[in-house]
Order: structure tokens, then C-alpha cells, then sequence
């Protein structure tokens, strides 16, 4: 089966101009199939406060009012996504430039209201596997944003992990992939404050046992929960490492 690395950057690395260009060398880099997915959320952020809108987080999640949505498609579809793909042409990777609503690519249904409120927040329902496939196929590198649409004509802002995730699940029985989830830290961290204290390997039994202990916990149990559902679904392996090191296969290796 051919080979495919789904890379997952935050908006950290993506949104300052030495890191942006140090991980654009090293994905050009990348030998096979490949596909970007990237955050975008200090940029809209920073956006927001310029235009005097308020931006709320609630466990770490953007609540998205209407006024909030207009600036994170601009932000996520526009400023991010284009600055990435021109980026990339600039290596020689043909790269398009996707939200799920482009070619109905991922349709999400909006997050319904529980103990909070997210407002226009996307659970996603839907990945267009074939529509993908194709264009891979034609050896088009897609740079995904973090904007899903529910078909009734409204964006959604949708995790980036969760993009990723879901995009690799669906395209596993087409190709043997590798996800790799990209953020400030080596790995997952053994001790939080010891940056080379890198747990090399995680399976399920091991995760219980480190979110029992307080090792793993926060936005890292639902990054690592997302590893494992990808795993089920035949993605062949799931790596969690800094974005400098995505081509040296160091990291946390869930298994």
C-alpha cells in the first residue's frame, strides 16, 4: 500500500515567519503522499482584539459567536491557509488551499449546547474520502484549515486535531498512513517540566495508567484519545513530536 505522512501543526508554528519556513523545508521534504491540516488561533486572536471583539476560550476551545466566525474563516481560510500554500509552491509542493466546505470536503453537524455553549463549533460527521484520494492521487499536497460547513450554508470552527483524526481515518484503507500531531513539546512528557522526559511509547493500558497518575492530563488525554481512535481505524501508526522533528520519527509513538 503507498505510503502518506497527515501532519498536524498548531497555529504557534505556523503563524511566525522563521517556524513557518523551517517546517515548510522539512515537509517539502517529505518523500510520498502527504497532506497538511494547521491551526491558526493566536493570528485570530490577535484579529479579534484589533477589531475590539472579545475572544472567549473555554477549556482551551474558542467559543464562536457569529461575529467571532467571520474572523476565524478569515483568518483559518485566507491570512494562515494561503500564506502555507504559497509557502509550499515556493518548495515545489503543489499545494491546495481547503476548508471542509471547499467541494464539500467535511460536513459537520453544529456542536449542540450542553453545559456550554460553543456556539458555532463543528462536531464533524463527514469526510470526503474520494474527493481526497483523487486529488493526492494527482499528486496535489491539500493544506486543510480548521473550517468545516454543515451543507445549510454556515462555516463551522472545527478542532484541528479532530480534522486530522477523522481525515486519516477515512483515507486508511487507501493508503498506509502516518499521522503525526505536532506541538511545543519532544513528545508527551514523562515530567512536564523535564522537555527530554519523553515517553517513547504509549498503548492504551499505559495511557490509563499515566492520566491515573496525573501524568497525562488536559488537552493531552482528547489529543491521545483521538490516537487511538485513528489506530482502530487502520491508521498505521500515530506520532506526537515537535515540529521539528518530523522527519527524524522521534516523538511519543501510540500504539
Amino acid at each position: 500500500m503507498e505510503k502518506l505522512t497527515l501532519i498536524k501543526v498548531g497555529g504557534k508554528i505556523v503563524e511566525e515567519e522563521d517556524t513557518l519556513r523551517l517546517l515548510l523545508r522539512d515537509f517539502a521534504a517529505i518523500q510520498g503522499y502527504k497532506v497538511l491540516v494547521h491551526g491558526g488561533g493566536r493570528s485570530a486572536t490577535q484579529l479579534a482584539t484589533r477589531l475590539g471583539v472579545e475572544s472567549k476560550m473555554v477549556n482551551g476551545r474558542r467559543v464562536t459567536d457569529a461575529e467571532t466566525l467571520r474572523i476565524v474563516t478569515m483568518v483559518y481560510g485566507g491570512l494562515v491557509n494561503k500564506q502555507i500554500v504559497a509557502g509550499l509552491q515556493a518548495t515545489g509542493v503543489n499545494a491546495l488551499g481547503l476548508t471542509g466546505a471547499d467541494m464539500n470536503l467535511i460536513r459537520s453537524d453544529k456542536r449542540p449546547v450542553k453545559e456550554v455553549d460553543y456556539g458555532y463549533v463543528g462536531d464533524v460527521k463527514e469526510v470526503n474520502a474520494d474527493l481526497l484520494v483523487s486529488l493526492i492521487r494527482r499528486n496535489i499536497v491539500p493544506v486543510l484549515a480548521p473550517l468545516t460547513h454543515d451543507k445549510q450554508g454556515n462555516m463551522l470552527n472545527t478542532n484541528a486535531d479532530t480534522i486530522a483524526g477523522e481525515t486519516a481515518k477515512v483515507l486508511a484503507p487507501y493508503f498506509d498512513i502516518t499521522l503525526i500531531y505536532c506541538f511545543e513539546k519532544k513528545g508527551v512528557l514523562r515530567d512536564e517540566k523535564d522537555d527530554d522526559s519523553v515517553i517513547p511509547t504509549i498503548d492504551r493500558i499505559t495511557f490509563q495508567q499515566y492520566v491515573g497518575e496525573g501524568i497525562i492530563q488536559g488537552g493531552m488525554i482528547p489529543k491521545l484519545e483521538n490516537a487511538f481512535e485513528a489506530i482502530d481505524a487502520g491508521v498505521k501508526q500515530v506520532i506526537i513530536t515537535q515540529a521539528s522533528e518530523i522527519h527524524t520519527n522521534t516523538g511519543t509513538h501510540i500504539q
